[in-house]
């Protein structure tokens, strides 16, 4: 995982996985995200907060979830949940990504993002797959220059205010980790 990589001359950067133990901290970055930014996901705060604490263990078990810290504080979460079918699980779906706003545009995402691409390496992922609204033209630009195609289009895929917005699908391919020799 990132240690120490400087945002700014006094911030400290570490990016860690999320463990059983962390689920405080999963919660407050999940809530936290779902409410500052509610057009961008598929979920809605009210459906997240009804989870109790295994539910939210739960949600840390089947996912690869990444906390980015800044001098210890969480400011950011992004993760991947791996195909279950067999004839899938070279592939993931990139999940929960949300940096705080202030921290946005200071290479924070792009670390994180960096992060999950070798912890889904070394998982035997070679493709990440994710959705992300048309309107989120931010999003969307980081995605491509992180070197993410667009590989579709759902027309009206996602609702937010009653309003119909396209979910654009993109997909990147990732080199697989280099595995020691036996």
């Amino acid at each position: 995982m990132t240690d120490a990589r400087p945002t700014a001359p006094s911030k400290s950067l570490s990016i860690r996985r999320l463990a059983a133990g962390d689920v405080e901290t999963f919660r407050a970055l999940r809530l936290e995200a779902l409410r500052c930014e509610p057009a961008a996901f598929a979920s809605t705060a009210a459906e997240w907060e009804a989870l109790d604490a295994d539910g939210w263990r739960r949600w840390i078990a089947d996912a690869t979830l990444l906390a980015a810290h800044l001098d210890g504080e969480p400011v950011g979460l992004m993760g991947f949940m791996r195909q279950r079918a067999s004839k899938m699980a070279h592939r993931a779906s990139v999940v929960m990504v949300y940096v705080r706003p202030e921290h946005r545009g200071t290479g924070l995402a792009e670390a994180l993002l960096s992060d999950l691409c070798a912890e889904a390496a070394c998982d035997g992922v070679v493709q990440l797959e994710l959705a992300v609204t048309a309107e989120n033209g931010r999003a969307v630009d980081f995605y491509r220059r992180a070197g993410f195609a667009e590989i579709g289009r759902i027309p009206g895929g996602f609702r937010h205010e009653g309003r119909e917005i396209d979910e654009i699908l993109m997909a990147m391919r990732i080199a697989p980790a280099a595995r020691a020799a036996p």
